[in-house]
């Protein structure tokens, strides 16, 4: 029997497992289930939540996970975790998301969906891109990047490593030999229209977008 786990019991994990079953669709002598440290639920939405421990020692002949963890800071620990004991983690995709030609994508992508990558773009481990998110042409994303629902990714856009990408925020076209920078760490805001470069580990607010100043 082989067990496959969506890390996360709550928020997206929940997203995730059905397009889960329907990438296992016809495959026999499979068990799905949460992974959660949380320990406070047994059962969610009629699948078993496990802790780590329990899945990593489970009797299975073979076991794979998906992070479903939206912090990309989580991600990166427990992508370190299941390396560690050697788990296999998962690459899921919506049957109606679409990925064009001469693309690549890391290890660990979750793409929900009615998602779109178009065409000659790059992209790293552990990229999620919730539902109705698109990546353009000639694009480069880093490594475990995060788009909320609807991010709109025009073409020529750089995004590095950790950054996130808030719900409905749109990040302008960039130019093959000036592409648009979203900084390693930089956290863009929901609805923010990006229209110039942003810094490594700022936030991003507003249209256009500009710095978040704290009082």
């Amino acid at each position: 029997m082989k067990l496959f786990g969506v890390y996360g019991a709550s928020g997206f994990g929940r997203e995730v497992m059905p397009l889960l079953r329907q990438q296992l669709e016809g495959e026999g002598n499979v068990e799905c289930v949460f992974v959660d440290d949380g320990g406070s639920i047994n059962t969610v939405n009629g699948h078993k939540s496990i802790s780590f421990d329990e899945f990593r020692n489970h009797p299975a002949e073979r076991r794979f996970i998906s992070i479903a963890i939206g912090a990309g800071e989580t991600r990166v620990e427990l992508a370190k975790r299941c390396a560690n004991f050697s788990i296999p983690v998962l690459n899921i995709r919506a049957v109606n998301s679409i990925v064009m030609d001469n693309v690549t994508i890391g290890d660990g992508h979750i793409l929900c969906a009615f998602t779109t990558i178009t065409s000659n773009v790059s992209i790293g481990r552990h990229f999620h891109a919730n539902i109705y998110s698109y990546v353009a042409h000639d694009c480069v994303i880093g490594d475990f990047v995060t788009f909320a629902p609807g991010v709109m990714c025009n073409g020529n856009v750089r995004v590095e490593d950790h950054a996130y990408v808030g719900t409905g925020a749109v990040l302008r076209q960039g130019a093959p030999d000036k592409p648009l920078v979203i900084g390693e760490g930089a956290i863009v805001g929901m609805g923010a229209v990006v229209t110039r470069d942003v810094r490594p580990w700022t936030t991003v607010v507003g249209n256009p977008a500009k710095p978040l100043i704290k009082e």
